[in-house]
């Protein structure tokens, strides 16, 4: 059962299912807003909690600043009844905060820092990021530690510094150290925390994590909400069941070219919107791929094949 007592620090607070939304591109590689917005509508609609633009899944770093901000303005003008919470890392802070104070002038609810990537940090410069974000700013801030992507990985230590920073209002963590986040959250509750692999979702609401980040749930929302719900009303057994099923679900969407399976099985949905190719350099998901990801997702019930 979640913990009503976490996230004691989060205003809003941050909880259950929030997906880490896509960006939609047309063929000729142009932001596509109207199927960005369709995609947030259809996972809140299948009663995700929050919503995540502009995260690993929102392809961000492949963004212009420009797109970044009319992707945050669309999604907030789309979502009024869960909280939106963008994505406003950059590799600068100054670019950071410019990101941040749009977000917030534009009607995020809040934001999520990423750390930043490309160069190294040591403890006091990720500290240091995080405050002068955070001091931009009058929403909540949550930090997103990616250390496979970013190269920069939080020590408890900084967390602990970033962790008393007014305004931080927890961490989404796709570190998949199940061993550090148990930690963070032990030496934190105060915090909500975040887990951002669908191979740890039942793990994570185990170490007490209020929320769960799930690609799957982009596709298949109904799914990963069931588990949340299963989770909170105490139903463990059932849980694991379902995250058993994520397991299938996100083995299937791993096959072919990085992050293409998101966006190739929601094409394979009977959906009134297509949220198109990723942009340059990733690369959809080729004819034999796509083939066995629409047999795989057939075998779990979750599609129908194409007659």
């Amino acid at each position: 059962m979640v913990d009503s007592t976490a996230g004691s620090a989060d205003p809003l607070p941050l909880h259950g299912v929030v997906p880490p939304t896509v960006t939609a591109f047309d063929d000729d590689g142009s932001v596509a807003l109207d199927a960005t917005a369709a995609h947030v509508r259809f996972v809140v609609e299948a009663g995700c909690h929050g919503v995540f633009p502009l995260g690993t899944n929102g392809e961000f770093a492949l963004l212009t600043p420009a797109e970044r901000r009319r992707v945050v303005e669309t999604v907030v003008d789309e979502v009024e009844s869960v909280p939106v919470v963008p994505g406003v890392g950059a590799r600068s802070t100054r670019q950071s905060v410019a990101n941040a104070e749009h977000a917030a002038d534009a009607g995020a609810d809040g934001v999520i820092v990423v750390t930043p990537y490309y160069y190294p940090l040591d403890d006091e410069a990720a500290v240091d990021h995080f405050r002068r974000v955070t001091a931009a700013v009058d929403v909540p801030v949550y930090g997103y530690q990616i250390p496979d992507r970013t190269g920069n990985r939080l020590s408890l230590s900084a967390l602990g510094s970033i962790a008393a920073i007014d305004g931080v209002a927890g961490l989404k963590d796709s570190s998949k150290d199940v061993a550090w986040l148990g930690q963070a959250i032990d030496r934190h509750p105060e915090l909500s925390f975040l887990a951002g692999s669908d191979a740890l979702l039942f793990a994570g609401l185990e170490v007490g994590c209020t929320g769960l980040v799930s690609a799957v749930a982009n596709v298949f929302p109904e799914l990963v909400v069931d588990l949340y719900s299963a989770y909170a009303d105490g139903d463990e057994a059932r849980a694991r069941k379902l995250q058993s099923r994520v397991y299938d679900v996100r083995a299937a969407m791993k096959r072919g070219p990085y992050m293409a399976g998101v966006k190739t099985a929601l094409s394979l949905r009977d959906l009134d919107f297509d949220v198109g190719p990723l942009r340059g350099p990733l690369r959809r998901m080729d004819a034999d791929d796509r083939a066995a990801l629409r047999a795989d997702l057939d075998d779990l019930g979750l599609i129908h094949p194409k007659r």
